[in-house]
């Protein structure tokens, strides 16, 4: 995303550290647990992390800004089968987590009390070596859960992604890197549309896609036709084209957008 908003990347994967003259930034390739306490701390100005990370840090300093759509996740609570069913019922009993901070202040919310057990993986072998009652942790399919004789059960924790935060402090620069990041989401969200279309069409056809604001509308050589162009959502586009080519539109032309400002 870094790339397709015009910032310099790093080729090699090891580097940690990577100056963008050109756009005046400076890129630092963090631990994801510890960015939240670099930016909460005034020491870098803005990070890319995951809401959970952030949760978890616990940071005064570090808020969230833009949620970026990716590495989506969902933390759920989870125990031997049929042990347990609501979350109240955990209140005095052991929880293993990689999330102790993210699992405290959502159980404190509710008046829980437990003894929190930190691990940094594997929390799932918690219950059955015997060091926690249930667990705290990313669920995706269930499939590891299962594999390890637990199921989930309570409400959910956290439905996390990858976010923007930022520090204390608004830094100079940010609004911009903002409104890039912004441009390749809308980009990859978004495809151009154009087709021909008999000008008596038109208030049938703004209906099936009338765009973010409204469609460019440019005349024809031939009077009674126009030439249409419209941002459609990606997920729409066969749909549309369906829809306008039925209606008695031609020449439908599909291209990507490589970056936008809305």
């Amino acid at each position: 995303m870094l790339a397709e908003a015009g910032y310099a990347g790093r080729r090699d994967p090891k580097t940690l550290h990577v100056i963008d003259a050109e756009n005046d930034a400076e890129f630092f390739f963090l631990r994801p647990k510890d960015i939240a306490t670099y930016v909460g701390s005034g020491a870098i100005d803005v990070g890319i992390t995951g809401r959970d990370l952030l949760l978890d840090a616990r940071m005064p300093g570090a808020r969230e800004i833009e949620a970026l759509g990716f590495a989506g996740s969902t933390f759920r609570f989870a125990a031997p089968t049929g042990r347990y069913t609501e979350v109240s019922e955990l209140d005095g009993l052991r929880i293993a987590t990689s999330y102790p901070g993210l699992v405290d202040a959502f159980l404190d919310e509710r008046d829980i009390a437990v003894d929190l057990v930190p691990l940094d993986g594997a929390v799932e072998s918690a219950v059955r070596l015997g060091v926690a009652d249930a667990v705290a942790d990313v669920v995706e399919t269930g499939t590891t859960l299962r594999q390890a004789g637990l199921e989930v059960f309570g409400p959910v924790i956290l439905q996390s992604e990858a976010v923007l935060i930022a520090g204390p402090t608004d830094a100079e620069g940010a609004e911009t890197l903002l409104r890039r990041l912004r441009g390749v989401m809308v980009a990859r969200r978004f495809v151009m549309i154009d087709y021909d279309l008999p000008a008596a069409l038109l208030d049938e056809a703004v209906k099936i896609a009338g765009g973010v604001e409204s469609p460019t509308v440019s005349p024809l050589r031939d009077p009674e036709w126009v030439a249409v162009r419209v941002m459609v959502a990606r997920t729409r586009v066969n749909p549309v084209m369906d829809a306008l080519y039925a209606l008695g539109a031609r020449a439908i032309l599909v291209t990507a957008i490589h970056n936008a400002r809305l």
